[in-house]
């Protein structure tokens, strides 16, 4: 799917069978909001560990100063 471009009976079909939407809630609902109900394109990830370890790397807390 080009971006832009909804395919809109695929996306009635999930969500009038899968989510069980009534014809009226499909259409009141914009493509994001479905989107999100249908698991796609949820946001961000959780934060793995190997990008805290990346960020701890380059953001050390610095252990030497006291806190005021």
């Amino acid at each position: 799917m080009s971006p832009g471009h909804f395919d809109w009976p695929q996306l009635m079909r999930a969500g009038l069978t899968r989510l069980g939407l009534k014809p009226a809630e499909f259409w009141a609902l914009t493509p994001a909001e479905l989107r999100l109900m249908l698991g796609e394109g949820a946001g961000p990830q959780p934060l793995g560990r190997a990008r805290l370890d990346a960020l701890m790397a380059a953001f050390p807390d610095d252990m030497d100063r006291s806190e005021t």
